[in-house]
């Protein structure tokens, strides 16, 4: 069997999916810690605690984990999501323990120095101010916030500003303390990997991590909303959204088979007739967003001021097709494309770590690719209605971005069906 589980002695579960055909290992740390973890006083830290990760170590510093990492050839980078952070190098696979060194060093033995971190709340907060300079990026945050309403998750990522300037070394070590912890772990590495080795590897290297964690995670109550922003801009941006579905859902695999129809490739139903047909946009997508026990429906059009008023009765139209025909040719092809997305990502080791942890993370093992497909096959038109319906007759979010005018024209996308 190529995927393996060990849970050590310290509550710690460590994941491979050995490669026999490929030089190289994929290695990564996913900790159950992101923003929805987060306290109103503290948002962002989740984020300027993954930076700060990497600036120095009671044994190295931030230039020497880059050069260690560069001089064999190595990348090493990590991102902090809502639901978690991630930790992750690709290396060759002579070349994994020095890996595992770098990635518990930084997680176990980070200094958090004050003028780094002074540093790094600069690059931080230029990180935020390039995001609000980005409206097709920007949107996604004003989107996720109007639809779950103060509460972490609808909070940004980045954080903001203000509090990110006032995080203390202090508060990122309790912080930190209090999540990164073996019971909010997991250690995944996909390749050319040997599992036992590689255990006795994380157990060295992990011995002192603390046992328990103290996370602290408020639930998410998707309640939709209404939030439009005048900016002086060529194009709208629109993200138009509905509740979704938490991973464990029945209808998971039917909601993300019903957004590959949509709004997700060349022949996708938005793409032909709003870019393709009628040239309404350049850039038109939806996408399936699942949480431990919530979720999120969206579409995103990017359009000319003056098309908005051709664009929504177009976009109202296609939804309420979506909920009366689904056509079988559109399900065997929805399905044949996650298949295909599933079965491709398994060629790269950095997809099978990354899938591995979240597996793990999400459903508590690892799924076979056999399990995945079938519930993939089982998908139908039936499901997909179903699940359509479900969707898009609970309460709408509605984000935007442009002139003022065109905005007042957006009101029509949040009546009911």
């Amino acid at each position: 069997m190529a995927v393996q589980v060990t849970t050590l002695s310290n509550g710690l579960r460590v994941v491979t999916d050995t490669m026999t055909s490929v030089e190289t290992v994929a290695v990564g740390i996913w900790v159950a810690a992101g923003t929805r973890h987060e306290t109103a006083d503290i948002n962002g830290i989740s984020h300027l605690l993954e930076h700060m990760a990497f600036k120095g170590t009671a044994r190295r510093t931030a230039q020497a984990i880059a050069e260690e990492m560069d001089n064999v050839g190595g990348q090493l980078n990590a991102y902090t999501s809502r639901d978690h952070t991630a930790y992750y190098a690709k290396v060759l696979k002579e070349d994994l323990a020095l890996a595992v060194d770098i990635l518990s060093d930084i997680l176990l033995n980070s200094t958090m120095d004050g003028e780094e971190l002074a540093r790094e709340q600069h690059v931080v907060v230029q990180e935020i101010n390039q995001a609000d300079d980005t409206p097709d990026d920007i949107i996604f945050d004003h989107f996720q916030a109007a639809a779950f309403p103060d509460q972490p998750m609808g909070w940004p990522v980045l954080g903001r500003e203000d509090i990110v300037r006032s995080v203390t070394p202090k508060r990122l070590r309790s912080y930190m303390g209090a999540n990164y912890a073996a019971d909010n772990m997991v250690v995944s590495a996909s390749g050319a990997v040997d599992h036992d080795a590689f255990v006795a590897l994380v157990e060295r290297a992990f011995a002192t991590l603390p046992r328990t964690s103290a996370v602290s995670e408020v639930a998410g109550r998707y309640a939709g909303g209404d939030t439009r922003q005048a900016r002086d801009l060529e194009q709208m941006h629109i993200v138009l959204g509905f509740n979704g579905v938490a991973h464990s859902d029945p209808d998971f695999y039917n909601l993300g088979a019903l957004s590959t129809l949509l709004g997700e490739g060349m022949s996708s139903r938005l793409f032909q007739e709003i870019r393709e047909k009628r040239g309404l946009a350049y850039s038109v997508f939806s996408n399936a967003q699942s949480f431990s026990d919530a979720g999120v429906f969206s579409i995103y059009i990017g359009t000319g001021q003056d098309d908005v008023g051709k664009l929504v009765p177009v976009l109202r139209d296609e939804i309420k097709k979506a909920v009366e025909n689904v056509r079988e040719d559109e399900v065997k092809r929805a399905r044949a494309q996650i298949k295909a997305g599933l079965l491709m990502s398994l060629e790269s080791p950095g997809s099978r770590c990354a899938q591995s942890a979240r597996q793990i993370m999400v459903y508590g093992r690892p799924l076979t690719t056999a399990e995945i497909i079938a519930k993939v096959e089982g998908v139908n038109a039936a499901g997909i209605t179903r699940v359509a319906r479900r969707i898009f007759s609970g309460p709408t979010t509605l984000a935007a971005l442009g002139d003022k005018k065109s905005l007042d024209g957006l009101s029509a996308l949040r009546a009911p069906l």
